[in-house]
């Protein structure tokens, strides 16, 4: 594998727990004339946390490939080069990921130090190559050749995933639903309104229609003048 030199920044840990309020605290400022000649300041809206940290991950990347041995264009780069800058990160991780052999291998809350070492926490990852794949798109690149979306960048995050759960012993579970309680059909005379389903839901029960319908009141008829 091509070994590649230390990425030069201001910190290198850029993965997740940098969060990224450092940056777009300066605002833009244009004028414009209204019609009585006098001239109004608009103030642009900073960047999002999101957006600046999105930004310096792929400045970051790009400079990856910048110093890679040898470079490496965007154009080359692929599922396999992707892997291989997850894993140079490794070395500014926070995350202790114990190893078979120590004493507090799947333990969650270790009672003492060891010599086990730190690495970028699965979330981080995870996080990190869904701002990367976005920044890609938004720079000109097509989703069909998105890298960051490479199947076997999926397998890699799936795989350390579940490393970390078995070392760290913490289980990662998908966070289910809550499924909203059903209720008993109201009938009416000359209607029928169901308290779950009703309209664009289109619900299989599984929670991905709106709930604005549940509990919903039955019509009332309306007065008539004798």
């Amino acid at each position: 594998m091509d070994s590649t030199s230390r990425v030069e920044q201001s910190d290198p840990n850029i993965v997740g727990s940098e969060g990224g309020g450092g940056e777009g605290t300066g605002t833009s400022s244009a004028s414009a004339a209204t019609e009585g000649g006098q001239s109004t300041t608009v103030s642009a809206a900073p960047p999002s946390r999101y957006e600046s940290q999105k930004r310096r991950d792929w400045n970051t990347f790009l400079q990856y490939l910048r110093n890679h041995k040898p470079p490496l264009t965007l154009a080359r780069c692929s599922g396999a080069h992707v892997i291989e800058f997850l894993k140079y990160l490794d070395q500014f991780g926070k995350t202790k990921v114990h190893v078979i052999g120590c004493p507090y291998f799947g333990h969650p809350n270790p009672p003492a130090p060891c010599a086990c070492p730190l690495k970028q926490a699965w979330g981080s990852l995870d996080a990190l190559i869904g701002r990367l794949r976005a920044a890609y798109e938004e720079n000109g690149g097509k989703p069909e050749s998105n890298p960051f979306g490479a199947k076997a960048v999926r397998i890699y995050l799936r795989e350390v995933r579940e490393s970390q759960a078995k070392a760290r012993g913490i289980p990662y579970e998908k966070k289910k639903r809550k499924r909203p309680s059903t209720s008993s059909s109201v009938v009416t005379a000359g209607s029928t309104i169901a308290a779950e389903g009703g309209g664009s839901g289109g619900g299989d029960g599984d929670g991905s229609g709106g709930d604005g319908v549940i509990g919903q009141q039955p019509p009332t008829a309306p007065n008539t003048t004798v």
